[in-house]
């Protein structure tokens, strides 16, 4: 496991449901904007242009609801890396129980960005998040 990476959001009406608890879109979307947040932090300008990442694939698994007002922490780390793709962990919980809400595993594969075809993660982007 590589060095993590987080940050808190408070829910707003906008990120419920008809349940008035988060939308599992919102949770996905919050998944795939902390994993940018960190590539986009972490990574130097010469990465961020000749690299792209992409979904394969999300398995979430939602522990408890969140609400509005509620202040979520959100933590990501890259698990593994091989090949063309990395797996990324992404935890939520409530800020102030500490409980988990949620917890997803998302496999992202790197494109270079003239081609659109999958590289090599390669030594040097795994040390940029050690």
């Amino acid at each position: 496991m590589l060095k993590s990476f987080s940050k808190t959001i408070q829910v707003t009406a906008d990120d419920l449901d008809d349940l008035n608890h988060v939308n599992n879109v919102r949770y996905v979307q919050w998944i795939q904007d902390i994993a940018k947040e960190h590539w986009q932090e972490k990574a130097p300008i010469e990465l961020l242009e000749q690299c792209i990442w992409v979904v394969k694939s999300h398995y979430i698994e939602y522990k408890k609801a969140a609400f509005l007002n509620d202040s979520i922490e959100i933590k990501t780390y890259i698990k593994e890396s091989k090949g063309a793709l990395s797996v990324r962990v992404v935890e939520m919980h409530d800020k102030e129980s500490k409980q988990l809400l949620l917890k997803s595993k998302t496999e992202w594969v790197l494109l270079d960005t003239k081609s659109n075809r999958p590289i090599r993660v390669s030594e040097a982007i795994i040390a940029i998040f050690k």
